[in-house]
C-alpha cells in the first residue's frame, strides 16, 4: 500500500473511546492522520501498550512509519473542598488559600500544595477554574495567600488553580509523569510531550531521565516559558503551541500574537513546531466545523507549522473520522492557494553558518530552480531531514533512513515523506535507490532529475555534505 499525503503541513490525531479499535486507528491513518497522540491523563499503562501495539500492526499493514506521542499529564494545581460544596465571590471582596484542610468558606479554602506559597509575590493574579474567577495578591505568608477578587463567580470543590505571574518552584513533572515516562519510553513511542514547561530546565530533566530514547516536544503553554522561549527551544527536540492553557494563563487577545512568535522561532531553529487546541473544537458534536476554525487551520499551515493537532476531536468527539478528513482537506485547499507560496518564502529562514545548512539550502534553490522532481535526504539520526524541512522548499521532500525511529520521529516534521530503507554501500547504490524510490512512491516520473543529499562516508550521523542530481532512467533507476 502506497500512501502519499498531497500536502505538507503534517496531522496528529489524539486516540480515545472514539478512536480504540485497530480498525478505526488504520481509517484516521488513510484519512490523514500522521501522528498518533496518547494523552497520559487519560490512560494508564496497560491502554498506553496497547494503543502503542495497534498502532504498529496499522503500521506494517499500510507499510508506511507512523509516529506515536505520549502527552505527559503534568502537575495538576487544585483547591481543596467548600463545606456546602461551591460558594460564590464577590467582586472586591478578600480571599484566603491557606494550607489547613478544614472545609472551605466564602473567606479562605485550602490550597493543598504547600510548595506554592513561597513562590507567589504581592501583586500576582491566580486564576481559579480556567479563568473564570480571578484573584489578585495584596499579602502572602509561610502559609497562606491572601487576595482580592477580582472577577468574582462560583467556585466548587477541587476546581482548577493556575499562577501566570509566578514561577513555581516545583517541577513539570510529578511521580505520575516519571512512571508514565519511564512506561512510555519502555513502549518505544517516538514523542513524549511535556506539559507546563516553565523553564529549561524543566527540559533538561526530562532528557536526562529519558537518556535520548525519545524526541522530547516541550509545550507551550505558560508565560514564564514564553519569556525563555529561544532557551526551550534550544533544549527540546519540537515545541507545542499549547493555546488552550496558554489562553488561560495570558489575555486571550496575546495568544495569536504568541502563536506567531513561538511558530517563528521554532521554524529559525528549525525544530518542529505543532499548533494544538479547539483547532475544530465543534466537530467533537457537530459533522461540520464552523468558518473561523477552518479559518483558525488555515492561519496555521499558511505560518509554516510543521503540525496541527486535534485533541477531543478524534478522542472523544462523535465524528473523529470526519474531523481528520476535514483537516486534512483544509490543509490540502491552503496548501494549493496561489498565495501560500509566497507567504512560505517570505518567512523562510536565513540558513545557519553550518556546512549542513549551506547543502539544504543549496539543494532546495538548485531543485526550485531546475524544477527538480525531488529532494531526497539519505539520514541516519533525522538531522538531514530536519535541515531540510526548515528550507520549506516548494520541491517534495523525502527522507530515506535504515533506522525505524529515526522515520517515526520524523513523521512530525513539515514535508518529509519518509522510508526505511536499508543504508547504501556505495555511491552509485545510493543513487539508484534513491531514484527507483522516487519513482516507485510516484514522486518522479522516467527522465525527471532529482538532488540527493547526504553524509559521506555514508552512514555518518550528522555530516550533510554532499550533493548530487541524478536522472530516473527508464527502468526506475538513477543515472548522472
Amino acid at each position: 500500500m502506497t500512501v502519499r499525503r498531497n500536502r505538507k503541513v503534517k496531522i496528529l490525531a489524539t486516540l480515545g473511546p472514539a478512536s480504540e479499535t485497530k480498525e478505526q486507528i488504520k481509517q484516521l491513518f488513510l484519512a490523514g492522520a500522521d501522528v498518533f497522540r496518547i494523552n497520559m491523563s487519560h490512560s494508564d499503562h496497560p491502554t498506553l501498550r496497547s494503543r502503542v501495539a495497534k498502532i504498529r500492526e496499522v503500521e506494517k499493514e499500510v507499510g508506511r512509519p507512523i509516529g506515536i506521542l505520549a502527552d505527559l499529564q503534568g502537575p495538576k494545581l487544585r483547591l481543596g473542598i467548600f463545606k456546602d460544596t461551591k460558594v460564590t465571590l464577590e467582586n472586591g471582596s478578600n480571599f484566603t488559600l491557606d494550607m489547613s484542610d478544614k472545609e472551605g468558606d466564602v473567606s479562605r479554602v485550602q490550597l493543598p500544595h504547600p510548595e506554592i506559597f513561597g513562590s507567589v509575590k504581592e501583586g500576582d493574579m491566580l486564576l481559579l477554574d480556567d479563568g473564570k474567577v480571578r484573584l489578585r495578591t495584596i499579602g502572602t505568608a509561610a502559609d497562606a495567600i491572601h487576595t482580592e477578587v477580582v472577577t468574582g463567580g462560583t467556585i466548587s470543590n477541587r476546581k482548577g488553580i493556575s499562577f501566570p505571574d509566578s514561577t513555581l518552584s516545583f517541577s513539570a513533572l510529578t511521580p505520575k509523569d516519571r512512571s508514565d515516562l519511564d512506561a512510555a519510553v519502555e513502549a518505544d513511542v517516538d514523542w513524549i510531550a511535556l506539559s507546563f514547561v516553565q523553564r529549561p530546565e524543566d527540559v533538561a530533566e526530562v532528557r536526562k531521565l529519558s537518556r535520548g530514547r525519545t524526541g522530547i516536544l516541550s509545550k507551550i503553554e505558560k508565560p514564564q516559558a514564553v519569556a525563555c522561549l529561544n532557551e526551550i527551544i534550544e533544549l527540546s527536540d519540537a515545541i507545542m503551541v499549547a493555546r488552550g492553557d496558554l489562553g488561560v494563563e495570558m489575555p486571550l487577545e496575546k495568544v495569536p500574537g504568541a502563536q506567531k512568535q513561538i511558530t517563528r522561532a521554532a521554524r529559525q531553529a528549525g525544530k518542529p513546531v505543532v499548533v494544538a487546541t479547539q483547532m475544530l473544537e465543534s466537530m467533537i458534536t457537530s459533522p461540520m466545523p464552523t468558518r473561523a476554525e477552518a479559518s483558525d487551520v488555515a492561519t496555521a499551515v499558511f505560518e509554516g507549522a510543521d503540525a496541527v493537532m486535534l485533541s477531543a476531536e478524534s478522542a472523544a468527539g462523535q465524528f473523529p473520522l470526519e474531523s481528520v478528513s476535514m483537516m486534512n482537506r483544509i490543509a490540502e485547499e491552503v496548501e494549493q492557494d496561489p498565495y501560500y507560496e509566497n507567504i512560505i518564502y517570505a518567512q523562510r529562514a536565513e540558513p545557519e553558518a553550518t556546512g549542513a545548512d549551506a547543502i539544504s539550502a543549496a539543494s532546495r534553490q538548485i531543485a526550485e530552480t531546475l524544477n527538480l522532481a525531488s529532494i531526497i535526504c539519505y539520514t541516519s539520526s533525522g538531522t538531514t531531514g530536519l535541515r531540510a524541512a526548515r528550507e520549506r522548499p516548494q520541491t517534495p521532500i523525502i527522507t530515506m533512513s535504515p533506522i525505524n525511529a529515526t522515520a517515526r520521529r520524523l513523521s512530525i516534521v513539515w514535508g518529509l515523506h519518509c522510508i526505511v530503507s536499508e543504508d547504501a554501500g556505495t555511491l552509485d547504490q545510493m543513487v539508484d535507490r534513491a531514484c527507483s524510490t522516487a519513482f516507485s512512491e510516484g514522486f518522479a516520473k522516467p527522465g525527471q532529475r532529482v538532488i540527493i543529499t547526504a553524509g559521506v562516508p555514508l552512514g555518518t550521523p550528522g555530516a550533510t555534505n554532499m550533493l548530487r542530481i541524478a536522472f530516473v532512467g527508464s527502468d526506475g533507476l538513477g543515472g548522472i
